[in-house]
């Protein structure tokens, strides 16, 4: 493991409190060896549905761990970490790359290239086959419309001055930590930190998560902020007032990171471990997932008349994403200044 890797402490505190929170099974059967047990960090909302489709389609039974959303994926990472000796777990589903970075650095994940993934692009996907990223999501501004107009000038004049009208969610956790490794690994240690600083002298709201910078704007009481794209469809479904344009780094590119999925290392069934990332990685099930509530972006080949023109648009935009992998060294660096800020 890299000395940079970081690792929540696995206190026996620690652990009993990462299994009470991330205690939410769908079905809880894992000793079944006909049982696929995944841990899933994609919200079950979403997800609930591509099981019981997955279940339908193969006639293989899912037992499902999901996450909580205020542990944002790192319980069932510290879970793992915990069981890393007996695993009870054979496929974990994340709802991003960071926290698997962490895991295929901790020797916790198994090689698969199966058919799935070929058709991802090399952006998305580890070369050796331990992790493949699959229906993305955007980091966006996402605007008010009734307070002001949704252009990249208009953004660009608001984010030189005083940012009382803006939010963004505390970058511990999530996507907005993701966020901030990408500006670590582009702008260096000190650029970011002043950029954050900076946030900090114009009164940025800083609040808990994507789902209240979205609420916030939404509901009038900001002008924008910064979230992802499955906020702020939640936004446009409730007809509320708002639009959206890409975070886009000085190099032009877009932050559209990816669900990943990987077999985890010492799993007793393989097989069906296989058989259930070929399907999640499979055309179809993107389509699925571009066409739920979140609108999650297809990033391998589909066939684009089965997509909304709000899902093509997004496509776009993910085209021209950077490639995560290249901050698996940043993001521990970062997370490990992060946590000197909020942690003290």
């Amino acid at each position: 493991m890299s000395e940079n890797t970081f690792v929540v402490p696995l206190t026996i505190a620690a652990i009993v409190a990462t299994l009470f929170a991330v205690s939410a099974w769908r079905s809880e059967d894992t000793n079944d060896p006909n049982t696929l047990v995944v841990y899933c960090a994609h919200d079950a909302v979403f997800s609930e549905q591509m099981f019981n489709q997955f279940e339908q389609e193969t006639g293989i039974k899912v037992s499902v761990r999901f996450d909580e959303e205020a542990s944002k994926s790192l319980g069932l990472v510290n879970l793992l970490l915990a069981e890393r000796e007996n695993p009870r777990c054979d496929v974990f589903w994340n709802n991003q790359l960071l926290n698997t970075l962490q895991l295929q650095d901790a020797g916790l994940l198994e090689s698969y290239k199966g058919d799935g993934f070929a058709r991802i692009p090399d952006r998305y996907k580890d070369p050796n086959g331990m992790w493949t990223g699959f229906a993305g999501r955007l980091r966006v501004y996402i605007v008010n419309t009734d307070a002001m107009e949704c252009s990249e000038a208009e953004i660009a004049k608001r984010l030189d001055g005083p940012l009382d009208k803006v939010a963004i969610a505390k970058p511990l956790f999530g996507t907005t930590r993701s966020h901030y490794s990408v500006l670590w690994d582009q702008l260096g240690a000190e650029q970011t930190k002043a950029w954050h600083r900076s946030l900090h002298q114009r009164n940025v709201r800083e609040v808990q998560g994507n789902s209240t910078v979205r609420n916030l704007v939404a509901d009038g009481v900001l002008d924008f902020g910064l979230t992802d794209t499955d906020d702020y469809f939640g936004a446009v479904d409730r007809n509320k007032p708002v639009q959206a344009l890409p975070i886009r780094l000085a190099d032009g590119s877009t932050i559209c990171i990816p669900n990943t999925v990987a077999i985890i290392k010492g799993t007793k069934k393989r097989k069906l471990a296989e058989q259930f990332v070929d399907w999640l990685l499979s055309a179809d099930a993107e389509i699925a997932m571009a066409n739920s509530p979140s609108r999650q972006v297809p990033l391998g080949e589909v066939d684009d008349s089965k997509l909304t023109d709000e899902v093509k648009q997004l496509r776009e935009w993910a085209a021209d994403g950077f490639d995560l992998k290249q901050t698996a060294k940043s993001q521990a660096d970062c997370l490990a200044w992060l946590k000197s800020e909020y942690l003290q």
